[in-house]
């Protein structure tokens, strides 16, 4: 018996986001095989697995970026299993994309203004002075274009976008990759600091040794299904982990 639960036998109680039975597709490469995910109010949950097992598929049909998809996906109980991105952006879903995604023509001051709004309930718990706060770089660079900002500091941009519309989860999708390790010990950091605010937080990222020990739970995926979860801890110790990461 593994350490860690099944991963689809994992009970959440009023879980703020559900997805049940979850099938995508790009064309005709069949990618999520039946995936089930669950993340209560508050809770952190890694996202593991090797490249190409279908992670960042996951997370773009849980934002409706996927058009090829089938399955159930709830926010707060509502039904959200066909809805447009913006539609999930405006339940409180907020998506750090590998990449970034910051506009360069535009300044740090009008990338993070753009996105404010308030939360669920009004709530307005990262306002503009909390998110410069707590990456001081961007109020250096307050007037800077976004192109030209270091990658790093774009990864800053990013992450304090996603803060200005009081999500009740954040999705960070290889929020480390590609940085210094000054700067990966930075991002780190603010995860933390979101986490202690009580926001939700679902992680990807590389440095699965990190990931387990900054979550709640964890989800491994090996071709599109969820092979191995629960309990970070757990999944930490399981023997299985290191084989369906090619470790």
């Amino acid at each position: 018996m593994s350490a860690a639960t099944h991963p689809t036998r994992t009970a959440i109680a009023e879980p703020l986001l559900e997805a049940r039975g979850l099938q995508a597709w790009y064309g005709s490469s069949h990618v999520l095989h039946g995936v089930d995910l669950a993340i209560a109010r508050g809770e952190t949950v890694g996202l593991l697995g090797r490249n190409g097992m279908g992670k960042s598929t996951l997370i773009r049909t849980l934002l409706g970026h996927v058009a090829q998809r089938e399955g159930r996906i709830a926010v707060f109980g509502r039904d959200i299993s066909r809805a447009r991105p913006h539609e999930v952006a405006r339940l409180g879903v907020a998506y750090v994309p590998e990449g970034r995604g910051v506009f360069p023509n535009l300044s740090v001051r009008e990338n993070l203004v753009m996105a404010a709004r308030p939360g669920r309930d009004e709530r307005r718990d990262w306002p503009l002075e909390r998110v410069l706060d707590t990456f001081p770089r961007l109020r250096e660079r307050f007037g800077h274009l976004g192109g030209q900002l270091s990658g790093g500091e774009q990864q800053m941009l990013s992450i304090g976008r996603a803060l200005m519309t009081h999500p009740e989860l954040v999705i960070l999708d290889e929020a480390t990759e590609g940085l210094a390790p000054k700067i990966v010990g930075e991002i780190w950091r603010v995860i933390g600091e979101i986490r202690a605010s009580g926001i939700a937080t679902l992680i990807v990222d590389r440095d699965y040794r990190k990931v387990l020990a900054r979550s709640d739970r964890a989800v491994v995926l090996q071709k599109g299904q969820a092979v191995l979860g629960g309990a970070s801890a757990a999944v930490a110790a399981d023997p299985l982990l290191g084989s369906f990461l090619g470790l």
